[in-house]
């Protein structure tokens, strides 16, 4: 059997009557699924005279009963009139034109019709025709609407909770110690410096009497709000126990305070967080800081003859174990000696290669600060570990506390 060659479209177009082309192009239009509509330019109120089956669909207007008429009567209530005058300047200049109308189908039920107009021009130049192309497109638009109001919610979530966030953050800086303070015999110094608006990181020096001072480091595990809510307990609990009267039951020895916090804040299925801390007392009569570690990093000093001293003593950190242990140290502090109490956001600062920033750099480090002032000395450090980091900004909270023995 011989195979025929296929024809060309031309060829095929050219094997139907004028009539069957007609209406294969009727048929064609009618299961279009837009509404398509013609409209005489030439008569007046530029009436339809061509309503496809798809624009049927869409208004629920059958083509008898709108042939002959403006199609101005899908238009209602809330019809945008700035819209409607844009098609009006359109056919009044004869340009194509697209718009997102809201109109209304013959139950008066509002739909959003994206409607394109295009011009038929004679050979005179002339606009004779419109056709006009309608998509009923309301279920984007409720889509878009929907979209709309809950970014607005957001946005309003947003405010509110980046309002509460700096708020908390005030009320959080206003509970650290001053920057850098003297009292006779002892200089104290401090430096925060979150990850993230709150932080749950806490220290402070607190004067105990008798030529005695308090001083502590708290790092709450995790990040954010909860960190910080626990560190601002941390910080209301140090106030209130560093200031009971010299009478009551509590000594405010390195070990009954590491025991009492362990007691009081143990880590449950409901409460997953624990803290490290550091807590010691200097007493400047004695020439002795008495202290104890819970899991916290080690201690640094700098002492007047230049030599520097890495303390890396072991302990549990504050809720992890019921019943844990502590056990008190003490170094002796003189004239020029300067020592260090920071987190562990300060030595576990990683660069590129994932190597920490370590003791052993922060020990140097401290060896070229000895010349500075003690605040600066701390801004020193800070800044040598941002260097260190890698990426932007800190991964973790950095604090540092230092004193003096003047």
């Amino acid at each position: 059997m011989v195979m025929e060659p296929k024809k060309n479209i031309q060829e095929s177009a050219s094997d139907l009557g004028s009539s069957d082309l007609l209406l294969l192009k009727e048929n064609a239009l009618n299961v279009a699924a837009e509404g398509i509509t013609i409209a005489d330019m030439r008569l007046p109120e530029q009436p339809l005279i061509y309503i496809n089956e798809g624009f049927e669909r869409l208004t629920g207007y059958s083509a008898k009963s709108m042939i002959g008429k403006n199609c101005r009567f899908l238009q209602g209530n809330d019809t945008d009139p700035e819209t409607v005058q844009k098609i009006r300047d359109a056919l009044a200049t004869g340009n194509e034109c697209t718009v997102e109308i809201l109109n209304y189908d013959r139950d008066s039920r509002p739909f959003w019709n994206r409607l394109s107009l295009t011009p038929v021009i004679n050979d005179a130049g002339e606009v004779t025709h419109f056709i006009g192309v309608q998509s009923d497109i309301t279920e984007i638009k409720n889509t878009e609407e929907a979209l709309r109001k809950a970014n607005n919610q957001l946005e309003i979530a947003n405010r509110r909770m980046t309002r509460n966030l700096e708020a908390a953050a005030r009320i959080q800086r206003s509970l650290l110690p001053e920057r850098e303070r003297q009292f006779d015999g002892i200089l104290f110094a401090s430096l925060v410096q979150p990850c993230d608006e709150l932080g749950g990181d806490a220290l402070n020096w607190v004067p105990l009497g008798e030529n005695r001072f308090a001083v502590y480091t708290v790092d709450v595990s995790g990040h954010g709000v909860r960190a910080s809510l626990l560190s601002v307990t941390l910080s209301h609990w140090f106030s209130r126990i560093l200031e009971l009267p010299a009478s009551s039951n509590f000594s405010s020895s390195p070990v009954e305070v590491a025991e009492v916090l362990n007691s009081q804040f143990q880590m449950s299925s409901e409460n997953v967080q624990y803290f490290t801390m550091c807590f010691g007392v200097v007493d400047l009569d004695q020439g002795e800081f008495r202290f104890v570690t819970a899991g916290s990093p080690p201690i640094a000093v700098l002492r007047s003859t230049g030599e520097t001293e890495i303390l890396n003593i072991e302990g549990f950190p504050i809720g992890l174990v019921e019943e844990a242990t502590y056990s008190e140290s003490m170094i002796t502090v003189s004239k020029g000696d300067r020592v260090f109490v920071y987190t562990d956001g300060v030595i576990e600062a990683e660069n590129e290669d994932g190597e920490g920033f370590g003791t052993e750099r922060l020990a140097d480090k401290l060896l070229g600060t000895k010349s500075l002032t003690l605040a600066n000395s701390l801004d020193s450090i800070l800044d040598a570990v941002s260097s260190w980091e890698f990426g932007v900004g800190h991964r973790d909270d950095c604090s540092l506390l230092a004193f003096e023995i003047e």
